[in-house]
């Protein structure tokens, strides 16, 4: 078998990736990045978003190919007694153990956390369900759902319009990431003690965490917020303003942001106008301040305007598309595009946001193909003496 060299802050580290769909295999995707070798265990039907598509790029679906570079995939069907049995010795090789099924849906394979702890006593099981394994274990968890359930749909769209979702599955983004940071700090925890642990997360918890101050509003002050389309409850101006063509987004969040805002705008004495001085007093007389900006806007585009408020020290931008953010990355020398993969297959995707000055992210398999490396790994999972993957 070809050996996977470390690299990265996670080189050495190996983890079996027994999710599919969003959450986990993001968050499997990130773990390949720092430089852990993931092995991506698929069903005989292969991961679900093998098939969602259109977009495809080469006859593929472009969201998979965003959420699984890093990894080798190997098909195991779990109802086959020789697959289940080298499903089981790869967990108990396995530093990191990540599942996404409904819970207690590995209980029946031995693959649960008991079962998989008493033959690997260092694993670090990571679980992410949509409501918990409680009261909530027996419904299934999908963004659009936790959107509706969370609250969020309820603070998208217009105030007089329906609720709507958010444009990406965010929950799962965000699951992803808050089960990551459990990984790590378990893995932290078993540098210094020696053992693992089970880390868990669901979507809804995940959900009401990532709301923040919405979620604070309830929690400690009992306000139940309410839709605002493009505003923000607590600051103003923070929401898209009409310039003389296009919309820009205006985000002066303190009261020195305003006043270099009214300083570029032509108008200082607004900036120190005893009405609008205070963030407190701007946001509860934002029908009377909002016209007053507008009317400047206007002589100018947002293009123009943009250029003008950045070098002012005031954060503002154009509203893009992808492709915009896209440019608009690639002039901030971002490089938000990396090629992965090599020969007949190579790969774009998205760049870890992550920047290291000593252990590089590292970009080094393509996303697999459906059992890709299923025979070198069957034949690692086989052989009793194998010590590296």
């Amino acid at each position: 078998m070809t050996e996977q060299q470390p690299t990265g802050p996670l080189g050495g580290l190996l983890v079996a990736d027994f999710s599919r769909i969003l959450a986990g295999p993001y968050a499997t995707m990130l773990l390949a990045d720092l430089g852990a070798d993931v092995i991506k265990v698929e069903g005989p039907r292969g991961d679900d978003t093998r098939t969602w598509m259109p977009p495809v790029r080469d006859g593929e679906s472009t969201y998979y190919l965003g959420i699984n570079r890093g990894k080798r995939s190997v098909q195991l069907d779990l109802g086959d007694e020789h697959d289940l049995r080298l499903a089981r010795e790869l967990a108990r090789r396995a530093d990191v153990l990540l599942e996404n099924f409904r819970p207690g849906g590995l209980d029946r394979y031995g693959l649960d956390y008991d079962s998989v702890r008493a033959a690997n006593e260092g694993i670090i099981y990571a679980s992410i369900s949509g409501f918990g394994t409680g009261a909530g274990a027996k419904v299934p968890g999908y963004d659009l759902m936790v959107q509706a359930m969370s609250g969020l749909m309820s603070l998208t769209g217009d105030p007089d319009g329906p609720p709507y979702r958010a444009g990406i599955s965010v929950f799962d983004v965000m699951a992803g990431n808050h089960v990551l940071i459990g990984i790590l700090a378990a893995l932290r925890h078993r540098d210094r003690t020696g053992r693992g642990q089970r880390v868990e997360v669901n979507l809804l918890s995940s959900a009401l965490s990532g709301l923040v101050n919405h979620s604070s509003a309830y929690a400690a002050g009992g306000v139940v917020p309410y839709r605002m389309g493009n505003a923000h409850p607590s600051v103003f101006p923070y929401e898209p303003l009409p310039t003389a063509d296009n919309d820009i987004i205006i985000a002066a969040a303190n009261d020195g942001q305003f006043r270099k805002l009214c300083d570029v705008l032509g108008i200082p004495e607004i900036g120190t106008d005893p009405r609008f001085a205070r963030n407190a007093d701007r946001t509860e007389r934002r029908d009377e301040l909002r016209p007053i900006l507008t009317e400047q806007l206007a002589k100018r585009g947002a293009v123009e305007w943009f250029e003008l408020l950045v070098d002012a020290g005031v954060p503002s931008g154009p509203i893009n598309t992808i492709d915009g953010g896209f440019a608009m990355a690639e002039r901030f020398e971002l490089d938000p595009i990396v090629d992965v993969g090599a020969g007949d297959r190579v790969i774009p995707t998205t760049r870890n946001p992550i920047r290291f000055s000593e252990t590089p992210v590292s970009y080094r398999l393509a996303p697999p193909r459906p059992d890709e490396h299923g025979a070198e790994l069957r034949a690692w999972l086989e052989d009793e003496d194998a010590t590296d993957a």
